[in-house]
């Protein structure tokens, strides 16, 4: 059952109903009892035969089948009405509790705006000329543009310090720097119109790039292989670097497509974060506020495994343990602690042998009734 496209070309919404009927009755019964049950029921103006003279309510589509002494069927009536004026007429449908001489109901199943579909058919179209469009731009032209783009991007590139290294336009300029390896990241990421890079050259790390991460915002973003790790590690070992990212496994910056690039940066995450992840003897930069912070973050990923780690002054994993073997393992352990995060609550026998081990941080979910708390330790609780 349609609705003809004349009707819907002045139609806002389409009233859909299902009607069930205790006993046969055809369509034109369906109709009668709409008009004759709802008349009077509403207001002058929105009496549903004016509102059809008017065109305001269009023709009354009704699709019946009876079988074994009932009847079941839909209603469709289209509607120019506004949105509430359309919702009342809808409702009203719903007061109808007979059909010639038959009981039955109507309930609405829906209210369907025209207008929303023909939106969608627009948006489809638009789809479809704007590919036909690009169908027809020609490669040779495209690939000139881009020749064109490229030569302009590396004749951004600037030098940056005594060793010349490859850099973009904004390095000097922005608060926020991005640390890269070699002159093809810096290229790859002008390319995408990010300028605010300088490259490394190399595993070591210039004096230039060290300095400058300690009056920048920093972002290392590094390979996503062995040779990306070994540079983050030497700049995290002479330079001051705020945020991390890297690209996909066995991928290279310079080769990272523009969207790559932006999961990536969108991705990165703060120093305090590999601190525990790799094998640096290192100190975060900000002594208690970072080591803080990045205990806490530990804390969050043990939270609700039962688990612990004795941790050295790097926050390096001495010995991961139960919880509930926590305090016997502090009591013998040979290397010297300096913190404990564990998945538990903080007792007094615990804190005793933390003190005689010289522990500095003991970091769990909460602490229990504390009597005595040593000077030189920090018990911190979520």
């Amino acid at each position: 059952m349609g609705i003809k496209p004349e009707e819907i070309s002045t139609t806002k919404y389409l009233i859909h109903a299902q009607i069930n009927a205790n006993g046969i009755v055809e369509k034109p019964d369906v109709v009668g009892a709409i008009f004759g049950q709802t008349e009077g029921l509403l207001s002058n103006d929105l009496d549903l035969r004016e509102l059809q003279k008017t065109g305001r309510i269009g023709r009354i589509k009704v699709n019946i089948n009876s079988k074994g002494g009932r009847s079941k069927g839909e209603i469709i009536i289209p509607s120019s009405l506004d949105r509430v004026e359309t919702a009342i007429m809808a409702a009203s449908l719903e007061t109808i509790n007979r059909v010639g001489p038959c009981e039955a109901y109507i309930q609405v199943s829906k209210v369907e705006d025209v207008r929303a579909v023909k939106r969608k058919k627009v948006v489809d179209r638009a789809k479809e000329i704007y590919a036909s469009m690009m169908n027809e731009s020609t490669p040779k032209s495209l690939k000139m543009i881009e020749e064109v783009k490229e030569a302009m991007r590396i004749h951004e590139i600037s030098d940056f310090g005594e060793e010349k290294l490859p850099a973009g336009p904004n390095i000097h300029t922005s608060d926020a720097i991005i640390v890269v390896e070699g002159r093809s990241d810096v290229i790859n990421l002008l390319k995408h119109g990010i300028k605010n890079t300088v490259a490394v050259e190399g595993v070591n790390v210039p004096k230039a790039v060290a300095d400058l991460t300690h009056k920048k915002t920093v972002t290392a973003f590094v390979d996503g292989d062995r040779g990306g790790e070994l540079i983050l590690k030497e700049l995290l070992q002479v330079g001051d670097i705020d945020y991390v990212t890297r690209a996909p496994r066995g991928k290279e910056v310079e080769d990272l497509e523009k969207d790559e690039i932006m999961i990536a940066l969108r991705n990165k995450v703060p120093i305090e974060q590999m601190y525990h992840d790799l094998d640096v003897k290192i100190q975060p930069k900000s002594a208690s506020a970072s080591k803080i912070s990045l205990l806490k973050n530990i804390l969050s990923k043990l939270e609700g495994t039962g688990n612990g780690e004795i941790l050295d002054d790097s926050l390096n994993i001495i010995k991961e343990v139960r919880v509930e073997h926590i305090y016997d393992e502090i009591k013998k352990i040979n290397k010297q602690p300096y913190a404990v995060v564990f998945d538990g609550v903080v007792s007094q026998r615990l804190v005793d042998i933390s003190s005689t081990k010289e522990i500095k941080y003991i970091v769990a979910i909460k602490a229990g009734e504390l009597a005595k708390r040593p000077e030189k330790i920090k018990v911190v609780t979520k």
